[in-house]
């Protein structure tokens, strides 16, 4: 018998790999919609994680359109009118006039949207940076590259 593996073993293993990927990602996955879920309560009780990403979304951006903001989210334009329109009532979001295209609206985060996410984000700020204490930087960036490689479906660079 030799060392090396047959193809077969060797698809055998990999595929092993890659589900025991998925099962860790489900559990990830898990995790954060549950901080999702608390910080969206947070920011306003009864928020539905979707509007959170929303609104999150908008933050990020800092300014975006109702259709990038759809196009970015991969979401039916409608449904994020309507949410924006909830988060505008909540005073998270507000509309200004985008001087590029008169037709269209700029969507930004007001101070107050902005001062309740750093409220409802603050119980969770730490816990990666608390999580990765006892890593290696290395360990810390080559996951982050690993991470981006695989969310952009690309191989990673050595």
């Amino acid at each position: 018998m030799s060392n090396t593996m047959t193809s077969d073993d060797t698809r055998a293993a990999r595929t092993e790999a890659v589900r025991a990927l998925e099962a860790e990602f489900g559990e990830l996955i898990n995790r954060f919609r549950r901080i999702i879920t608390e910080n969206a309560n947070r920011v306003s009780p009864g928020m539905l994680p979707g509007a959170y990403k929303v609104f999150t979304t908008i933050v990020r951006r800092e300014e975006i359109t109702l259709s990038a903001l759809a196009e970015s989210l991969m979401a039916d334009k409608g449904q994020i009118s309507r949410t924006v329109r909830e988060l505008e009532g909540l005073g998270l979001v507000q509309r200004t006039p985008d001087p590029a295209d008169g037709r269209s609206s700029l969507l930004s985060p007001t101070a107050t949207g902005l001062e309740r996410l750093a409220d409802a984000r603050a119980p969770q700020e730490s816990l990666l940076v608390d999580a990765l204490d006892d890593w290696p930087l290395t360990d810390i960036l080559n996951l982050t590259r690993l991470l981006h490689a695989l969310t952009l479906g690309e191989r990673p660079d050595s």
